[in-house]
């Protein structure tokens, strides 16, 4: 792999940096280049260059938005011994601790900048003499590519409601996984009830999409020396608030995150509610990753969600 390394980065020095990390998905090394440091995912799953390919639209996307740093990603690369490698920008990292507060308001920047955009272009419009298509927003819900929350893939076909996108491509998929390798009779009944309630959860809202991480848990934000960092991104233009489920299930975020959060984007009626909703699809993500182990909480979910 170093040889291929080596050829695809034009480099002639290519040396270990530092200890190896992983996580439940994929593996990781630090490599000093004639250029400098980059970070190597690599993966030996089928669906490696899927996931990668979908990693590095969201590091892009983000990065456009210039609000929350991420890693610059640089090319990913097939293996000769199967699987992927995804090469991107090295970044001194460490648990985040001091700059959460910095993350919460920046993380709120991330899901404004489409709604910024668009009322960019209302004003353009609107100014005589202003040359159309200055400003890009997106108007519907999905993304341009699928990208993986874990290793299982996400459908994002573009739909123009995000109760029917949510629905049919967060909810419905995983539990048509589910049917297929345990056939839980149960979750299937329960999905039957709770689906027909859907548009209650979100009466009277308009949303509008924002660009989101997509698994935004503790394990995937840090901080370098000048501010906060997130990494490992599942990303598409969806609810706002659906990025603060899986953050409240893990850990790693405390009280000044959520009050710069939501300082910026403050909490609409039903807010509670939807939260377990958006909670619900990541138990779900991980009984499919992981096990039955996460039965219980998935089932346990839908049921309060029908009181």
């Amino acid at each position: 792999m170093e040889a291929a390394l080596k050829k695809e980065l034009g480099t002639s020095r290519l040396k270990c940096a530092g200890q190896a990390a992983g996580g439940c998905i994929s593996q990781g090394q630090s490599y000093d280049t004639d250029t400098g440091r980059v970070f190597v995912k690599m993966n030996h799953k089928s669906q490696a260059k899927v996931m990668f390919d979908g990693e590095m639209a969201s590091l892009e996307a983000i990065l456009q938005t210039e609000s929350v740093k991420v890693p610059r990603p640089v090319k990913v690369l097939q293996l000769e011994t199967g699987g992927c490698a995804f090469v991107m920008e090295h970044l001194d990292m460490h648990g985040l601790n001091k700059y959460s507060k910095q993350l919460g308001d920046q993380l709120a920047e991330l899901h404004l900048h489409n709604k910024s955009q668009l009322e960019k272009v209302s004003k353009e419009q609107q100014t005589v003499g202003k040359g159309a298509g200055q400003s890009e927003y997106v108007d519907k819900f999905g993304f341009s590519t699928t990208t993986c929350c874990g290793y299982i893939a996400q459908e994002n076909d573009w739909q123009d409601d995000w109760v029917t996108f949510f629905t049919r491509h967060r909810l419905q998929f995983q539990l048509k996984l589910l049917e297929e390798s345990n056939g839980d009779r149960e979750a299937r009944e329960l999905w039957a009830e709770l689906q027909l309630k859907m548009p209650q959860f979100f009466k009277e809202m308009e949303i509008v999409p924002a660009l989101l991480h997509g698994d935004l848990w503790g394990g995937n934000v840090a901080e370098s020396g000048d501010g906060p960092v997130v990494f490992d991104p599942a990303s598409f233009y969806g609810h706002s608030e659906y990025e603060l489920g899986i953050s409240r299930m893990f850990g790693g975020f405390n009280g000044s995150f959520y009050s710069a959060y939501h300082d910026k984007i403050p909490k609409t009626p039903g807010f509670a509610r939807r939260n377990q909703l958006y909670q619900l699809y990541h138990y779900l993500n991980h009984w499919n990753h992981f096990g039955g182990g996460y039965r219980g909480s998935s089932i346990s979910v839908m049921k309060d969600l029908l009181k």
